[in-house]
């Protein structure tokens, strides 16, 4: 992926992830179009213009068309489904993370118990060399709890990113890529943000937010940030159909930036004092708060002005959802959760699940 604007990126304490549009990478700005014309005979005749074709790299040539046809109308109608999956996506994402949490709460004590049991064990036998199992484990055990939540989501991305040149690539593109002109509407909008053509592209987001995950679960805790990264990629997607639809300018997008954007976005809306440095020039460091200043203020430019490079409403979509979350969400959403697990609850116990566990939930706030 062409990186040519300001792009920062940071170790823990820092980093700016980019959402790569489509268009920066194989695929060329538009549909290339083709006309074919028959040569002049002798008597003269009306010339009957061939249909032109919207085809484009990989993509099966489309019904051919008059010529001078209009562009597609923007169809904001489009927009109603989105908006609703948006909307229902994120409930049911903050729900599941109740009570997982609820669960989790439940079963700490048992684990405990079986942990230390396993450690007494562990003293008994004896010790092999050379064991690659206990060394992962050691791994596994030195890294923080929100290095260890983000585990899951870059090897997510990177099944992704290895499926490109094994799936067909119609199936790739209808449900890996986000463009509201697409006839897959919904379900791209997160499944394109695990998707990434470009290696560097790729790299460059894990990056960031493996620098970010222990900074933002240690303030939410790994369910709450869980909910949070993927209600903002779904965020982050619809920005993009939107911003889509009023420029008229469709095409496909993908990456996971948008929901980066916003984990970036949270920590340093939360902690703006913080000193971020750049990967590649480790002298120099700024505030946290100046850091998100430069980062919304260059992707507002990109989309005021139609840079074409990155999908800059996506980036803003999710910085965006991150600000409010921390500023706001927190307060309406996860803390006012108690209700609802205590329902959840409620139907444990009646459903034979045992009355044991807490009414509600503790943990990280």
């Amino acid at each position: 992926m062409a990186w040519r604007s300001c792009s920062v990126l940071c170790r823990l304490t820092g980093g700016d992830p980019f959402l790569c549009s489509v268009r920066g990478g194989r695929w060329p700005g538009g549909f290339q179009q083709r006309c074919g014309f028959k040569k002049a005979s002798r008597t003269p005749e009306p010339k009957q213009p061939e249909p032109k074709q919207l085809e484009g790299p990989g993509l099966e040539s489309r019904a051919p068309v008059p010529p001078q046809t209009p562009a597609p109308p923007r169809a904001f109608g489009r927009l109603v489904k989105p908006f609703l999956f948006t909307v229902g996506f994120t409930g049911c994402s903050f729900g599941a993370a109740a009570i997982w949490q609820y669960e989790s709460l439940k079963s700490r004590v048992q684990s405990y118990f079986n942990e230390l049991q396993a450690d007494w064990l562990e003293k008994l036998r004896p010790q092999k060399r050379g064991d690659v199992r206990k060394e992962i484990n050691q791994w596994w055990n030195s890294l923080t709890e929100g290095q260890k939540t983000v585990a899951g989501i870059i090897v997510a991305n990177v099944l992704v990113f290895c499926a490109w040149p094994l799936v067909p690539l119609p199936i790739m593109l209808r449900y890996f890529t986000s463009n509201p002109a697409s006839s897959a509407l919904c379900v791209p909008m997160l499944l394109s943000t695990f998707s990434h053509m470009s290696l560097f592209h790729l790299a460059a987001n894990m990056y960031v937010l493996w620098s970010f995950s222990s900074s933002a679960v240690s303030m939410l805790g790994r369910e709450q940030f869980l909910a949070v990264y993927l209600s903002a990629a779904v965020a982050s997607s619809f920005s993009s159909y939107l911003c889509k639809t009023v420029t008229g300018r469709y095409g496909p997008s993908l990456g996971a930036s948008g929901a980066i954007m916003a984990v970036l976005a949270l920590v340093c809306t939360k902690m703006p004092e913080a000193k971020l440095a750049i990967i590649f020039l480790p002298m120099f460091t700024f505030t946290a708060a100046n850091a998100l200043k430069a980062i919304v203020a260059m992707d507002t430019a990109g989309l005021l002005l139609g840079w074409r490079i990155f999908d800059h409403a996506a980036h803003l979509g999710g910085a965006l959802f991150g600000i409010w979350y921390i500023l706001f969400g927190h307060e309406l959403i996860w803390k006012n959760r108690e209700p609802f697990v205590k329902l959840w609850h409620d139907l444990r116990t009646r459903s034979g699940g045992g009355p044991g566990g807490p009414g509600g939930p503790g943990g990280a706030v």
